[in-house]
Protein backbone atom coordinates (compact mmCIF):
# COMPACT_ATOMS: atom_id res chain seq x y z
CA UNK A 1 0.00 0.00 0.00
CA UNK A 2 1.25 3.47 -0.85
CA UNK A 3 2.44 5.36 2.19
CA UNK A 4 0.36 8.40 1.22
CA UNK A 5 -2.90 6.54 1.77
CA UNK A 6 -4.75 6.45 5.07
CA UNK A 7 -5.26 2.80 5.95
CA UNK A 8 -8.45 3.36 7.97
CA UNK A 9 -10.21 4.70 4.87
CA UNK A 10 -9.96 1.24 3.39
CA UNK A 11 -11.63 -0.48 6.33
CA UNK A 12 -15.35 -1.18 6.66
CA UNK A 13 -16.63 0.95 9.58
CA UNK A 14 -17.35 -1.13 12.64
CA UNK A 15 -21.00 -1.55 13.47
CA UNK A 16 -22.08 0.19 16.65
CA UNK A 17 -24.16 -1.79 19.10
CA UNK A 18 -26.62 1.11 19.56
CA UNK A 19 -28.26 0.58 16.18
CA UNK A 20 -31.45 -1.00 14.89
CA UNK A 21 -31.14 -4.01 12.62
CA UNK A 22 -32.85 -2.97 9.39
CA UNK A 23 -32.80 -6.12 7.31
CA UNK A 24 -35.31 -4.73 4.81
CA UNK A 25 -32.57 -2.33 3.66
CA UNK A 26 -29.58 -4.66 3.79
CA UNK A 27 -31.68 -7.12 1.76
CA UNK A 28 -32.18 -4.36 -0.84
CA UNK A 29 -28.42 -3.86 -1.00
CA UNK A 30 -27.86 -7.60 -1.31
CA UNK A 31 -30.32 -7.79 -4.18
CA UNK A 32 -28.76 -4.76 -5.85
CA UNK A 33 -25.24 -6.12 -6.02
CA UNK A 34 -26.38 -8.52 -8.71
CA UNK A 35 -26.38 -5.51 -11.03
CA UNK A 36 -23.74 -2.96 -11.97
CA UNK A 37 -24.50 -0.09 -9.57
CA UNK A 38 -26.36 0.52 -6.34
CA UNK A 39 -26.80 4.13 -5.22
CA UNK A 40 -27.83 4.98 -1.65
CA UNK A 41 -28.67 8.65 -2.09
CA UNK A 42 -30.16 10.71 0.76
CA UNK A 43 -29.49 13.81 2.89
CA UNK A 44 -27.09 13.89 5.81
CA UNK A 45 -27.96 11.66 8.72
CA UNK A 46 -30.29 9.20 6.98
CA UNK A 47 -28.06 6.20 7.74
CA UNK A 48 -26.48 5.51 4.36
CA UNK A 49 -23.07 4.54 5.76
CA UNK A 50 -24.69 2.39 8.44
CA UNK A 51 -26.71 0.39 5.91
CA UNK A 52 -23.76 -0.11 3.56
CA UNK A 53 -21.40 -1.13 6.36
CA UNK A 54 -24.06 -3.45 7.86
CA UNK A 55 -24.37 -5.18 4.51
CA UNK A 56 -20.57 -5.31 4.02
CA UNK A 57 -20.08 -6.91 7.42
CA UNK A 58 -22.09 -9.92 6.26
CA UNK A 59 -21.17 -9.86 2.57
CA UNK A 60 -19.10 -13.07 2.52
CA UNK A 61 -18.34 -14.90 0.29
CA UNK A 62 -18.25 -11.72 -1.81
CA UNK A 63 -15.04 -9.72 -1.46
CA UNK A 64 -15.60 -6.10 -0.42
CA UNK A 65 -13.32 -3.23 -1.44
CA UNK A 66 -14.28 -0.28 0.79
CA UNK A 67 -13.18 3.36 0.50
CA UNK A 68 -14.37 6.13 2.85
CA UNK A 69 -13.91 9.30 0.81
CA UNK A 70 -13.37 12.94 1.68
CA UNK A 71 -12.69 16.14 -0.25
CA UNK A 72 -8.99 15.42 -0.71
CA UNK A 73 -9.81 12.48 -3.00
CA UNK A 74 -11.55 14.81 -5.46
CA UNK A 75 -8.18 14.82 -7.24
CA UNK A 76 -8.57 11.96 -9.70
CA UNK A 77 -5.08 10.40 -9.27
CA UNK A 78 -5.50 10.12 -5.49
CA UNK A 79 -9.08 8.88 -5.85
CA UNK A 80 -7.96 6.07 -8.15
CA UNK A 81 -5.04 5.21 -5.90
CA UNK A 82 -7.54 4.50 -3.13
CA UNK A 83 -9.90 2.60 -5.43
CA UNK A 84 -7.20 0.41 -6.97
CA UNK A 85 -5.58 -0.21 -3.59
CA UNK A 86 -8.94 -1.24 -2.13
CA UNK A 87 -9.57 -3.59 -5.06
CA UNK A 88 -6.08 -5.04 -4.61
CA UNK A 89 -6.83 -5.78 -0.97
CA UNK A 90 -10.09 -7.50 -1.91
CA UNK A 91 -8.57 -9.38 -4.86
CA UNK A 92 -4.84 -9.82 -4.23
CA UNK A 93 -2.80 -8.70 -7.20
CA UNK A 94 -5.58 -6.75 -8.92
CA UNK A 95 -4.22 -3.46 -10.24
CA UNK A 96 -0.70 -4.08 -8.96
CA UNK A 97 0.85 -2.97 -12.24
CA UNK A 98 -1.22 0.22 -12.31
CA UNK A 99 -0.55 1.55 -8.81
CA UNK A 100 3.00 2.85 -9.45
CA UNK A 101 1.71 4.94 -12.36
CA UNK A 102 -1.08 6.40 -10.24
CA UNK A 103 1.33 7.10 -7.40
CA UNK A 104 3.44 9.09 -9.85
CA UNK A 105 0.49 11.45 -10.28
CA UNK A 106 -0.99 10.23 -13.55
CA UNK A 107 -4.76 10.10 -13.81
CA UNK A 108 -6.61 6.88 -14.53
CA UNK A 109 -6.69 6.67 -18.32
CA UNK A 110 -8.89 4.10 -20.08
CA UNK A 111 -5.84 1.93 -20.68
CA UNK A 112 -4.94 1.90 -16.97
CA UNK A 113 -8.52 1.13 -15.94
CA UNK A 114 -8.67 -1.59 -18.59
CA UNK A 115 -5.67 -3.26 -16.97
CA UNK A 116 -7.43 -3.23 -13.59
CA UNK A 117 -10.68 -4.56 -15.07
CA UNK A 118 -8.79 -7.35 -16.88
CA UNK A 119 -7.24 -8.40 -13.56
CA UNK A 120 -10.71 -8.57 -12.00
CA UNK A 121 -12.11 -10.46 -15.00
CA UNK A 122 -9.66 -13.28 -14.29
CA UNK A 123 -11.33 -13.87 -10.91
CA UNK A 124 -14.52 -15.95 -10.76
CA UNK A 125 -15.71 -14.64 -7.40
CA UNK A 126 -17.78 -11.48 -6.98
CA UNK A 127 -16.11 -8.31 -5.73
CA UNK A 128 -18.03 -5.25 -4.55
CA UNK A 129 -16.49 -1.78 -4.61
CA UNK A 130 -18.09 0.46 -1.96
CA UNK A 131 -17.43 4.20 -2.21
CA UNK A 132 -18.88 6.04 0.78
CA UNK A 133 -19.47 9.81 0.73
CA UNK A 134 -19.04 9.78 -3.03
CA UNK A 135 -20.60 13.27 -3.32
CA UNK A 136 -17.36 14.73 -1.94
CA UNK A 137 -15.37 13.65 -5.02
CA UNK A 138 -17.99 13.74 -7.77
CA UNK A 139 -16.18 15.96 -10.28
CA UNK A 140 -15.77 15.57 -14.04
CA UNK A 141 -12.41 13.79 -13.87
CA UNK A 142 -13.58 11.20 -11.37
CA UNK A 143 -16.95 10.77 -13.10
CA UNK A 144 -15.34 10.07 -16.49
CA UNK A 145 -13.29 7.21 -15.08
CA UNK A 146 -16.21 5.84 -13.08
CA UNK A 147 -18.43 5.83 -16.17
CA UNK A 148 -15.74 3.90 -18.06
CA UNK A 149 -15.44 1.42 -15.19
CA UNK A 150 -19.21 0.82 -15.10
CA UNK A 151 -19.47 0.46 -18.88
CA UNK A 152 -16.64 -2.08 -19.13
CA UNK A 153 -16.82 -3.91 -15.81
CA UNK A 154 -16.67 -7.70 -15.73
CA UNK A 155 -19.92 -9.34 -14.56
CA UNK A 156 -18.33 -10.12 -11.20
CA UNK A 157 -17.68 -6.43 -10.29
CA UNK A 158 -20.40 -4.42 -8.58
CA UNK A 159 -20.28 -0.83 -7.31
CA UNK A 160 -22.09 0.63 -4.28
CA UNK A 161 -22.18 4.39 -3.75
CA UNK A 162 -23.20 6.20 -0.58
CA UNK A 163 -23.88 9.82 -1.49
CA UNK A 164 -25.82 12.92 -0.51
CA UNK A 165 -26.42 13.86 -4.15
CA UNK A 166 -27.10 11.88 -7.29
CA UNK A 167 -23.78 11.15 -8.97
CA UNK A 168 -22.82 12.53 -12.40
CA UNK A 169 -22.98 9.05 -13.91
CA UNK A 170 -25.17 7.57 -16.67
CA UNK A 171 -27.96 6.64 -14.25
CA UNK A 172 -30.71 6.77 -16.88
CA UNK A 173 -28.89 4.29 -19.10
CA UNK A 174 -28.18 1.94 -16.21
CA UNK A 175 -31.76 2.24 -15.03
CA UNK A 176 -33.11 1.38 -18.49
CA UNK A 177 -30.86 -1.70 -18.60
CA UNK A 178 -32.03 -2.86 -15.19
CA UNK A 179 -28.49 -2.43 -13.90
CA UNK A 180 -29.26 0.23 -11.27
CA UNK A 181 -30.63 -0.19 -7.75
CA UNK A 182 -31.65 3.02 -5.98
CA UNK A 183 -32.09 3.44 -2.24
CA UNK A 184 -33.57 6.85 -1.50
CA UNK A 185 -34.47 8.90 1.55
CA UNK A 186 -37.99 7.47 1.44
CA UNK A 187 -36.54 3.97 1.76
CA UNK A 188 -34.17 4.97 4.56
CA UNK A 189 -36.82 6.62 6.72
CA UNK A 190 -37.47 4.78 9.97
CA UNK A 191 -40.78 2.94 10.08
CA UNK A 192 -42.97 3.02 13.18
CA UNK A 193 -41.62 -0.36 14.32
CA UNK A 194 -38.02 0.75 13.76
CA UNK A 195 -38.64 3.99 15.63
CA UNK A 196 -40.14 2.09 18.56
CA UNK A 197 -37.25 -0.38 18.62
CA UNK A 198 -34.65 2.40 18.48
CA UNK A 199 -36.16 4.53 21.25
CA UNK A 200 -37.30 1.79 23.59
CA UNK A 201 -34.91 -1.11 23.08
CA UNK A 202 -31.71 0.56 21.86
CA UNK A 203 -31.88 3.82 23.82
CA UNK A 204 -33.77 2.32 26.77
CA UNK A 205 -36.30 5.16 26.93
CA UNK A 206 -39.66 4.73 28.62
CA UNK A 207 -41.75 6.26 25.85
CA UNK A 208 -45.35 5.52 25.00
CA UNK A 209 -46.81 4.76 21.57
CA UNK A 210 -48.38 8.22 21.24
CA UNK A 211 -45.02 9.91 21.83
CA UNK A 212 -43.35 7.50 19.39
CA UNK A 213 -45.93 8.41 16.76
CA UNK A 214 -45.40 12.12 17.40
CA UNK A 215 -41.64 11.84 17.08
CA UNK A 216 -41.94 9.77 13.91
CA UNK A 217 -44.16 12.45 12.40
CA UNK A 218 -41.94 15.33 13.52
CA UNK A 219 -38.71 13.72 12.30
CA UNK A 220 -40.28 12.13 9.19
CA UNK A 221 -38.20 9.03 9.88
CA UNK A 222 -34.89 10.92 9.73
CA UNK A 223 -32.42 8.77 11.67
CA UNK A 224 -30.21 11.64 12.85
CA UNK A 225 -33.21 13.55 14.18
CA UNK A 226 -34.33 10.49 16.16
CA UNK A 227 -30.86 10.28 17.67
CA UNK A 228 -30.94 13.96 18.55
CA UNK A 229 -34.39 13.60 20.09
CA UNK A 230 -33.19 10.63 22.16
CA UNK A 231 -30.33 12.78 23.47
CA UNK A 232 -32.82 15.42 24.53
CA UNK A 233 -35.09 12.91 26.25
CA UNK A 234 -32.31 11.31 28.33
CA UNK A 235 -32.82 12.02 32.03
CA UNK A 236 -36.10 13.93 31.58
CA UNK A 237 -39.21 13.37 33.62
CA UNK A 238 -41.38 15.37 31.19
CA UNK A 239 -40.91 13.15 28.14
CA UNK A 240 -44.32 14.00 26.71
CA UNK A 241 -43.70 17.74 26.96
CA UNK A 242 -40.31 17.42 25.28
CA UNK A 243 -41.69 15.28 22.46
CA UNK A 244 -44.61 17.61 21.78
CA UNK A 245 -42.24 20.58 21.65
CA UNK A 246 -39.47 18.91 19.64
CA UNK A 247 -38.86 21.14 16.63
CA UNK A 248 -36.27 22.64 14.36
CA UNK A 249 -35.42 25.13 17.08
CA UNK A 250 -34.09 22.36 19.35
CA UNK A 251 -30.42 23.08 19.91
CA UNK A 252 -29.29 19.59 18.84
CA UNK A 253 -31.18 19.79 15.56
CA UNK A 254 -29.98 23.33 14.87
CA UNK A 255 -26.34 22.47 15.55
CA UNK A 256 -26.49 19.38 13.35
CA UNK A 257 -28.17 21.01 10.39
CA UNK A 258 -26.00 24.11 10.52
CA UNK A 259 -22.81 22.05 10.70
CA UNK A 260 -23.78 19.41 8.16
CA UNK A 261 -25.90 21.33 5.68
CA UNK A 262 -26.17 25.12 5.84
CA UNK A 263 -22.50 25.83 6.38
CA UNK A 264 -21.65 23.77 3.29
CA UNK A 265 -23.72 25.90 0.88
CA UNK A 266 -22.54 28.88 -1.14
CA UNK A 267 -24.15 32.28 -0.51
CA UNK A 268 -26.63 32.03 -3.38
CA UNK A 269 -27.98 28.63 -2.36
CA UNK A 270 -28.07 29.61 1.31
CA UNK A 271 -29.99 32.78 0.46
CA UNK A 272 -32.46 30.79 -1.64
CA UNK A 273 -33.00 28.28 1.17
CA UNK A 274 -33.54 30.92 3.84
CA UNK A 275 -35.88 33.16 1.85
CA UNK A 276 -38.04 30.40 0.39
CA UNK A 277 -38.43 28.79 3.82
CA UNK A 278 -41.51 31.00 4.37
CA UNK A 279 -43.33 28.77 1.86
CA UNK A 280 -45.20 25.58 2.76
CA UNK A 281 -44.82 24.43 -0.85
CA UNK A 282 -42.33 25.46 -3.48
CA UNK A 283 -42.44 25.63 -7.26
CA UNK A 284 -40.33 27.61 -9.70
CA UNK A 285 -42.79 30.42 -10.52
CA UNK A 286 -43.76 30.90 -6.87
CA UNK A 287 -40.13 31.08 -5.75
CA UNK A 288 -39.40 33.54 -8.57
CA UNK A 289 -42.21 35.78 -7.33
CA UNK A 290 -41.14 35.59 -3.69
CA UNK A 291 -37.49 36.26 -4.49
CA UNK A 292 -38.32 38.84 -7.19
CA UNK A 293 -35.92 36.93 -9.44
CA UNK A 294 -35.84 34.30 -12.17
CA UNK A 295 -34.34 30.83 -12.52
CA UNK A 296 -35.81 29.19 -9.41
CA UNK A 297 -36.95 25.96 -11.11
CA UNK A 298 -33.39 24.83 -11.96
CA UNK A 299 -32.37 25.65 -8.40
CA UNK A 300 -35.17 23.48 -7.01
CA UNK A 301 -34.18 20.63 -9.30
CA UNK A 302 -30.57 21.04 -8.19
CA UNK A 303 -31.62 20.93 -4.52
CA UNK A 304 -33.62 17.80 -5.26
CA UNK A 305 -30.64 16.11 -6.92
CA UNK A 306 -28.42 17.22 -4.03
CA UNK A 307 -30.85 15.76 -1.45
CA UNK A 308 -30.94 19.04 0.44
CA UNK A 309 -33.94 18.04 2.56
CA UNK A 310 -36.32 18.80 -0.32
CA UNK A 311 -39.33 16.49 -0.71
CA UNK A 312 -40.97 16.18 -4.13
CA UNK A 313 -44.77 16.44 -3.88
CA UNK A 314 -45.66 15.21 -7.37
CA UNK A 315 -44.32 12.80 -9.96
CA UNK A 316 -43.46 15.66 -12.33
CA UNK A 317 -41.28 17.25 -9.62
CA UNK A 318 -42.97 20.60 -10.09
CA UNK A 319 -43.91 21.09 -6.45
CA UNK A 320 -41.65 20.51 -3.46
CA UNK A 321 -41.50 21.19 0.24
CA UNK A 322 -38.73 21.26 2.81
CA UNK A 323 -38.36 18.56 5.45
CA UNK A 324 -40.31 19.96 8.39
CA UNK A 325 -37.38 20.21 10.80
CA UNK A 326 -35.12 21.64 8.11
CA UNK A 327 -37.74 24.25 7.26
CA UNK A 328 -37.98 25.30 10.89
CA UNK A 329 -34.21 25.71 11.11
CA UNK A 330 -34.22 27.79 7.92
CA UNK A 331 -36.97 30.07 9.22
CA UNK A 332 -35.14 30.60 12.50
CA UNK A 333 -32.00 31.61 10.58
CA UNK A 334 -34.02 33.86 8.27
CA UNK A 335 -35.38 35.77 11.27
CA UNK A 336 -31.94 36.00 12.85
CA UNK A 337 -30.02 37.01 9.71
CA UNK A 338 -32.63 38.94 7.70
CA UNK A 339 -35.26 40.12 10.21
CA UNK A 340 -36.58 42.87 7.91
CA UNK A 341 -37.29 40.61 4.93
CA UNK A 342 -39.86 38.14 6.20
CA UNK A 343 -42.87 40.43 5.83
CA UNK A 344 -42.05 41.28 2.22
CA UNK A 345 -41.50 37.61 1.36
CA UNK A 346 -44.93 36.68 2.73
CA UNK A 347 -46.64 39.56 0.92
CA UNK A 348 -45.15 38.55 -2.43
CA UNK A 349 -46.24 34.94 -1.79
CA UNK A 350 -49.74 36.18 -0.96
CA UNK A 351 -50.00 38.12 -4.23
CA UNK A 352 -48.78 35.13 -6.25
CA UNK A 353 -51.32 32.76 -4.67
CA UNK A 354 -54.12 35.31 -5.12
CA UNK A 355 -53.30 35.63 -8.83
CA UNK A 356 -53.12 31.82 -9.09
CA UNK A 357 -56.64 31.46 -7.68
CA UNK A 358 -55.62 29.89 -4.36
CA UNK A 359 -57.25 32.16 -1.77
CA UNK A 360 -56.53 29.97 1.27
CA UNK A 361 -52.78 30.14 0.72
CA UNK A 362 -52.97 33.85 -0.19
CA UNK A 363 -54.79 34.61 3.07
CA UNK A 364 -52.34 32.50 5.08
CA UNK A 365 -49.36 34.47 3.82
CA UNK A 366 -51.12 37.82 4.26
CA UNK A 367 -51.81 36.95 7.89
CA UNK A 368 -48.23 35.76 8.35
CA UNK A 369 -47.12 39.18 7.10
CA UNK A 370 -49.36 40.81 9.72
CA UNK A 371 -51.52 42.53 7.08
CA UNK A 372 -55.01 41.68 8.37
CA UNK A 373 -56.71 44.16 6.03
CA UNK A 374 -55.13 42.56 2.98
CA UNK A 375 -56.18 39.17 4.36
CA UNK A 376 -59.73 40.47 4.87
CA UNK A 377 -59.84 41.80 1.30
CA UNK A 378 -58.78 38.40 -0.01
CA UNK A 379 -61.34 36.59 2.14
CA UNK A 380 -64.18 38.85 1.04
CA UNK A 381 -63.35 38.36 -2.63
CA UNK A 382 -63.15 34.58 -2.12
CA UNK A 383 -66.56 34.17 -0.44
CA UNK A 384 -68.71 33.73 -3.61
CA UNK A 385 -66.48 31.05 -5.15
CA UNK A 386 -66.04 29.19 -1.87
CA UNK A 387 -69.80 29.11 -1.20
CA UNK A 388 -70.46 27.95 -4.76
CA UNK A 389 -67.86 25.17 -4.36
CA UNK A 390 -69.27 24.21 -0.92
CA UNK A 391 -66.00 25.01 0.85
CA UNK A 392 -67.55 26.41 4.02
CA UNK A 393 -64.97 24.52 6.07
CA UNK A 394 -62.30 26.84 4.64
CA UNK A 395 -64.38 29.86 5.65
CA UNK A 396 -64.87 28.39 9.14
CA UNK A 397 -61.10 28.12 9.62
CA UNK A 398 -60.77 31.86 9.04
CA UNK A 399 -63.14 32.78 11.90
CA UNK A 400 -60.39 32.64 14.52
CA UNK A 401 -57.83 34.45 12.35
CA UNK A 402 -59.30 37.96 12.51
CA UNK A 403 -59.38 40.22 15.58
CA UNK A 404 -62.89 41.35 16.64
CA UNK A 405 -62.19 44.99 15.77
CA UNK A 406 -61.43 44.04 12.15
CA UNK A 407 -64.61 41.98 11.85
CA UNK A 408 -66.74 44.69 13.49
CA UNK A 409 -65.75 47.34 10.91
CA UNK A 410 -66.09 45.06 7.86
CA UNK A 411 -69.71 43.89 7.47
CA UNK A 412 -69.00 41.82 4.33
CA UNK A 413 -66.32 39.91 6.22
CA UNK A 414 -68.58 39.50 9.26
CA UNK A 415 -71.57 38.19 7.30
CA UNK A 416 -69.38 35.79 5.31
CA UNK A 417 -67.78 34.36 8.45
CA UNK A 418 -71.19 34.01 10.08
CA UNK A 419 -72.31 32.05 7.02
CA UNK A 420 -69.34 29.75 7.44
CA UNK A 421 -70.28 29.13 11.06
CA UNK A 422 -73.92 28.43 10.22
CA UNK A 423 -72.94 26.03 7.45
CA UNK A 424 -70.95 24.02 9.97
CA UNK A 425 -73.85 23.98 12.46
CA UNK A 426 -72.39 26.58 14.80
CA UNK A 427 -75.41 28.81 15.32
Amino acid sequence: MASTLVATKLQVPQRRSSLVVRSRLTDRVAAGVRGALTVASAPAGFGKTTILSDWAAGAAPRAVAWVSLDESEAQAPLFWQYVVTALGRAVPGAGAGVLPVLEAGQSATPSLLTAVLNDLADVSDDVVLVLDDYHLVDGPDVAEGMAFLLDHRPPTLHVLLGTRADPALPLARLRARGDLTEIRAGDLRFTTDETTTYLADVQGLAIGPDDVATLEARTEGWAAALQLAALGIQGRDDVGAFVSGFAGTDRFVVDYLVDEVLSQQDDDVRGFLLRTSVLDRLCGPLCDAVLDATGSQPVLESLDRANLFVVALDAERRWYRYHHLFGEVLRAHLRAEHPDEEVGLHLRASRWYADAGEPAAAVRHALAAGDVDLAADLVERAFPDLRRERKEATIRRWVDDFPPDVVSRRPVLAVGLIGGLMATNEF
